[in-house]
């Protein structure tokens, strides 16, 4: 089995709130586990893609700011082959999580959007990445009791990222900050698996 954990994330056009958070984790994850960063993957994909296109200026220049780069980025169409080969699918949108079950039904278990994942996080303790096997089998145990705890959690008013395409800057900026609150303390606790 393969020891990596994949996780994919989704948006529209993969050209914003996707492709801004799979550059930032990927980034984040380089800086923190090093030589072992393949072990946790990140990529990400659109519903209705601009296929083959780079980050929007806007949300690469947000990403900088975070102190990650945009690099040679090309937006790709979300498939059922890219849902089969994740092992946690995070969407921004329940329209997008909608999606993504429409094409991959079974994957209800590990698919979130990303707000409801970094939400739910509150209601899983600290034990449920720390067991036995490999750090993917661990990674695997807390999105199994992220899903699990769905049933604890009250009703959100808002699990969404709002698309910052045609918005100003300061659009881009806040799906940024939306996507780094809930992103990043998953990536910790993804990461703590190892």
């Amino acid at each position: 089995m393969d020891p990596s954990f994949r996780v994919l994330l989704v948006c529209t056009g993969n050209i914003c709130r996707s492709a801004f958070a799979e550059r930032l984790g990927r980034a984040w994850v380089d800086e923190t586990l090093g030589e072992g960063a393949s072990r946790l993957q990140l990529s990400s994909a659109g519903t209705r893609a601009v296929v083959g296109s780079g980050m929007h200026p806007d949300t690469a220049l947000v990403l900088a700011g975070y102190g990650a780069d945009s690099g040679n980025f090309r937006a790709r169409q979300l498939t059922a082959d890219h849902l089969a080969d994740a092992d946690l699918v995070l969407t921004m949108t329940r329209a997008h999580r909608r999606d993504v079950l429409s094409l991959a039904p079974r994957g209800l278990g590990r698919t979130f959007t990303l707000r409801e994942a970094g939400a739910l996080l509150d209601f899983v303790d600290g034990g449920s990445e720390r067991g036995e096997g490999d750090h993917a089998a661990r990674a695997r145990g807390l999105v199994a009791a992220l899903a699990e705890a769905r049933s604890r959690r009250p009703a959100a008013g808002d699990d969404d990222v709002p698309d910052p395409i045609n918005q100003p800057l300061e659009t881009h900026s806040e799906a940024g900050q939306l996507i780094v609150d809930a992103l990043l303390p998953l990536l910790r606790r993804l990461a703590g698996a190892s």
